[in-house]
């Protein structure tokens, strides 16, 4: 086996190395729903080098906060949503508030994100939901050290994670790919430069459920 097919996958990358995910953000390599995948399949799926990818994230330099793997599961459920859970509350209403201000003072601008507000607003909500029934209902089972039992549950949340990728995908469709045009004023693009925050923030959270916390639970860990 050659070295490059030896490198870990994006989920062990994203959990250990923060920094990892900018650099799988950059280059659009999936690490919440996909997380799963090697760094060579990634990169070999995207027509990138994995070696100069993985030299990237190491000039990251940034080392891992939180040990997620290493964090008992009621740890990384309390540090989940102290982290992710209270992030998205505060900055998703603002993301509506600065989308809705500009469609009102730049609306007949062809490059206008036209319905950016409504579609934030709407997964506002989605996200809300999902949020409560984790913290409602199935993080309360996993403290317990119960998670064994929650195989039918955790893929309802999988399947809203990969919900959630899919509006991250329609942001980007209405943002030009988040780039702000020329004629953007300051407003504009501070709500694009703080969406691109956004969606690696969530895609982290996302990530960090399905490949360390669900699998930990699910095998009963505590």
């Amino acid at each position: 086996m050659s070295s490059t097919e030896a490198l870990p996958t994006l989920a062990e990358l994203a959990t250990t190395l923060p920094g990892a995910s900018r650099v799988f953000q950059r280059h659009r390599l999936d690490f919440c729903c996909q997380g799963r995948r090697t760094l060579a399949e990634a990169c070999r799926a995207a027509g990138l080098d994995a070696a100069a990818i993985r030299a990237e994230i190491e000039r990251e330099g940034r080392p891992a906060q939180v040990a997620w793997n290493e964090l008992p599961v009621g740890e990384a459920v309390d540090e989940i949503e102290r982290t992710y859970h209270a992030s998205h509350r505060r900055e998703l209403p603002a993301l509506v508030e600065l989308a809705t201000k500009v469609e009102r003072v730049h609306g007949e601008r062809a490059e206008c994100p036209r319905g950016l507000a409504e579609h934030l607003r709407a997964l506002h909500d989605d996200l809300e939901q999902h949020m409560l029934k984790e913290e409602r209902v199935l993080f309360p089972l996993i403290r317990e050290g119960l998670g064994f039992q929650c195989a039918a549950p955790i893929r309802v949340m999988e399947r809203e994670h990969e919900d959630a990728a899919g509006a991250l995908r329609r942001t980007r469709a209405l943002t030009g790919d988040l780039v702000a045009p020329a004629c953007a004023c300051t407003t504009w693009r501070a709500l694009y430069a703080r969406l691109e925050v956004f969606e690696r923030e969530l895609m982290e959270h996302a990530g960090l459920e399905n490949n360390v916390l669900f699998p930990r639970a699910l095998a009963g860990g505590r």
